[in-house]
C-alpha cells in the first residue's frame, strides 16, 4: 500500500509540473495564458522590480539547494528516498506558480518587432528553445528527471539502475542542452519589456552560476570521464567537438 500511494503521489507531482510547464511557456510567449509576463497586473506598480527580484530568487535558492547531494542526503532522513525526486519537483513547480500569479509586469517597451520578419523568426526561435528543453529532457531520461521512474520501479519492488554517463545528440556539441534552450525561449521575444529583460537577464545569470554548481557534482559524481567531456564538449555554447589537447584554456 505505501508504493501504491508513492506512485499515486509521483504521478501527482509530475502532473502539477507537467501543467506548469505549459503554463510557462504561455507566460514567458504571453500566449494563451490568463496572466503572463507582460499582463494581469497583481497589486500595485509601485516596487514591482523588487517584487520580480525576490520571486525569481526564491526560485533560485529554492531549486539550487534542493539539487544538491549534501540537502539530498539530510533531506531523505525525513523524506523516503523514493519520493524525494518528486517532491523537488513538487517543491519547484509550486514556486513557479507563486512567480505566475505574483509577477508584476513593467511594461515599458525595449523593441517591439511583433509581425516583421524577424519577429515571426523571433517567434519560431522562441519554440524552439522550449523544443530543445523537453526534447533534452528524454534524451538523459526524462521519467527518472521528473521522478515517475522512481516511484515506478519502488512499486515493482525493483531497485533503480546505477546511473552511467552518456552523450546522446545534443550532448555531443553541448554539455548543457536543456540550459541552453531556456535562454534561447527567455530571450527570443519579438516584444520585449523592461519586466522580460528583468525576466530574461536574472533567469541567465541564474542559469549560469547553476551550471557551475551542477558541473562540480558532476565532476565528483562521474570522475575523470566527466572531466574528459568537459575538455572535450563546450559547455553552454554549441560547437564542433574537440579532442582534449585541442582545447584552449578558456573553453576547459
Amino acid at each position: 500500500m505505501k508504493r501504491l500511494l508513492f506512485f499515486l503521489y509521483g504521478i501527482l507531482c509530475y502532473s502539477v509540473f507537467f501543467v506548469t510547464f505549459l503554463y510557462a511557456i504561455g507566460f514567458v510567449g504571453n500566449l494563451v495564458v490568463p496572466k503572463t509576463i507582460d499582463t494581469g497586473m497583481q497589486g500595485s506598480s509601485g516596487g514591482a522590480w523588487l517584487v520580480d527580484i525576490l520571486l525569481l530568487s526564491l526560485f533560485a535558492v529554492q531549486h539550487s539547494v534542493m539539487a544538491r547531494q549534501g540537502f539530498k542526503k539530510w533531506w531523505t532522513k525525513f523524506v523516503p528516498k523514493p519520493i524525494e525526486r518528486s517532491t523537488y519537483v513538487l517543491f519547484s513547480s509550486l514556486v513557479l506558480i507563486l512567480i505566475f500569479a505574483y509577477w508584476r509586469p513593467i511594461t515599458v517597451d525595449i523593441w517591439n518587432i511583433q509581425g516583421t520578419i524577424i519577429g515571426s523568426f523571433l517567434v519560431a526561435l522562441f519554440f524552439t528553445g522550449w523544443f530543445i528543453v523537453l526534447f533534452g529532457t528524454f534524451l538523459i531520461n526524462h521519467f527518472n528527471l521528473f521522478g515517475l521512474q522512481q516511484v515506478y520501479l519502488n512499486l515493482k519492488n525493483q531497485e533503480m539502475p546505477k546511473p552511467h554517463f552518456v552523450r546522446p545528440f545534443f550532448y555531443k556539441v553541448v554539455r548543457h542542452p536543456l540550459m541552453l534552450g531556456f535562454i534561447i525561449a527567455f530571450w527570443a521575444a519579438p516584444h520585449m519589456t523592461v519586466g522580460h529583460l528583468l525576466f530574461a537577464f536574472a533567469t541567465t545569470g541564474y542559469i549560469l552560476v547553476a551550471i557551475q554548481l551542477e558541473e562540480r557534482d558532476l565532476v565528483k559524481f562521474h570522475g575523470d570521464e566527466y572531466r574528459k567531456y568537459q575538455q572535450e564538449v563546450s559547455q553552454i555554447v554549441p560547437m564542433p567537438p574537440r579532442r582534449a589537447g585541442e582545447m584552449t584554456p578558456e573553453l576547459k
